[in-house]
């Protein structure tokens, strides 16, 4: 039988393993849905535990699965920027993984601000200064942890977004390394010298015996031993990197976006920093060969997230499926704006302060009103995004490529035609973070030649054109900006 790749997907409401043929093909799945933990308000956690645990079982799962065949390579990704600290001798965490989405250390983040801070951290790393990223996170378990920040002095511990937490589970404490993308996304990380910067540790304060090793998206990252035959773990990446590498976006001036627990815009500039002036993020796309090829970024705290909302908190669904029939019932919102700052607002607001609205409600508003809304909102905080891209000088796309658990409905993706005045492909394979972590195992495994020669493996299933007015669209999106106006702390 012809070799086959697996991936590991670990994001942040679930986890997955998919096989894939070499052609794309998809061979198997298995997924289980991560308990989310919310100590405190603004507060995120995962247990490190249950992650390695339905790793392991999705896993298995998916290799049982007759017609799998022999793995030829295995591939992480990654929800980025979670952080988590583990004993270099057990393995064990020494605290819950702090997610992505946690603004615990926003008042840290906001006493380290200083002018001389935010243009360090904007030259070095491309990004600002924010608890969306790993650093700060790292300085609150060293300093609220008791014994973490003696222990680290000692060299006794390490660090490691989820990747590295993963492929130090799976090769049993033999490697702690990342890759380029998910090491862009520290704070720490000198997007242009490709290493660790000194002067970012200083600023948070972390010692440097806690990093990982960094290396190539496609590298030897080592072998697990774990599922009967040795697999070679040779591609990792944070999961917007992999799924722009899955959705082929290998040329400059492709853009994808992902509309999963967050929606993210991530726009290929090739060789090129741009050095936003909109707010967006400048990183890393991917590093092959000892090159990195770069991307502008606009990172949404909220958008599957917020139908998750719907259907937990509020309980006005019983399942996602729902939304795209309660969408169709009426003609319009009413005027019903819902701003999901949940958690507070990213690009290109970076307000982690900012808190959840509804606005203009009346006694006609009903379920069907809202939770459209929520929809909505999602394709008003990309237009955000797009804009603040075209704002920065990079050009407008021939078309958006999506991915994710949301692109699935037909009525969202035309509405988000319409809200950006721009065709929207959704590909035949829709878990593309899955697919581009399979395929840098592949390059990494010398199964495929060039990110150019899988690209024509990509296609197309649905394409949405914009059929909605310029006054209207101008008129929807005035209303959302309104709303916005409303949740911003200052």
């Amino acid at each position: 039988m012809t070799p086959s790749l697996l991936a590991i997907d670990q994001g942040t409401t679930s986890t997955r393993a998919m096989v894939f043929s070499t052609g794309a093909e998809v061979l198997a799945r298995a997924q289980l849905e991560l308990p989310q933990i919310f100590p405190a308000p603004g507060w995120v956690e995962h247990d490190p535990e249950t992650i390695w645990a339905h790793t392991l079982k999705v896993c298995r799962e998916a290799l049982a699965t007759p017609g799998v065949g022999r793995v030829a390579a295995l591939g992480i990704t990654n929800q980025r920027e979670t952080t988590l600290v583990w004993d270099r001798a057990t393995g064990r965490p020494v605290y819950h993984a702090i997610v992505w989405q946690d603004r615990r250390t926003a008042g840290l983040c906001e006493a380290l601000s200083t002018p001389e801070a935010q243009a360090l951290v904007a030259e070095r790393t491309g990004l600002v200064l924010d608890p969306y990223f790993s650093a700060s996170k790292i300085r609150w378990l060293l300093d609220t942890v008791p014994g973490v920040r003696e222990r680290a002095d000692r060299g006794e511990l390490a660090f490691g977004t989820v990747d590295s937490f993963l492929l130090w589970r799976l090769t049993e404490g033999r490697v702690h390394a990342t890759d380029a993308t998910n090491a862009a996304r520290t704070l720490l990380f000198d997007i242009r010298r490709q290493c660790w910067d000194e002067d970012l540790l200083a600023l948070f304060d972390i010692p440097a015996s806690l990093l990982p090793e960094v290396r190539d998206n496609a590298a030897d990252f080592g072998t697990t031993y774990l599922f009967g035959e040795p697999i070679p773990i040779t591609g990792m990446a944070g999961d917007q990197q992999a799924a722009t590498v899955g959705q082929a976006c290998v040329h400059p001036g492709m853009v994808k976006s992902t509309y999963g627990t967050g929606c993210f815009m991530v726009q290929n500039t090739g060789d090129t920093i741009v050095a936003s002036r909109h707010r967006l993020l400048s990183t890393v796309c991917y590093r092959l060969d000892g090159r990195p090829t770069y991307a502008l970024e606009g990172s949404i705290f909220i958008a599957g997230a917020a139908v998750q909302w719907l259907r937990d908190a509020v309980r006005l669904i019983d399942h996602a499926g729902q939304t795209e029939a309660l969408a169709r019932q009426v003609e319009s919102t009413g005027g019903v704006y819902l701003v999901p700052a949940f958690t507070g607002l990213g690009a290109p607001y970076w307000d982690p302060l900012a808190r959840g609205a509804i606005t203009g409600l009346t006694r006609d508003s009903g379920i069907a009103h809202i939770v459209r809304a929520a929809l909505e909102s999602v394709c008003y905080q990309s237009r955000d995004l797009m804009a603040a891209m075209q704002a920065d000088g990079v050009q407008a796309p021939a078309s958006l490529r999506v991915d994710g658990g949301m692109v699935g409905n037909d009525w969202l993706m035309q509405f988000l035609a319409d809200m950006l005045d721009v065709p929207v492909e959704r590909p035949r394979i829709s878990e593309t973070t899955a697919l581009g972590a399979a395929w840098l195992a592949g390059l990494g495994a010398g199964v495929f030649d060039s990110l150019e020669t899988l690209s024509d493996s990509w296609q197309r299933a649905a394409r949405f054109e914009p059929a909605m007015a310029a006054q209207r669209r101008d008129q929807l999106y005035g209303g959302w900006r309104d709303a916005v106006g409303r949740t911003l702390s200052r």
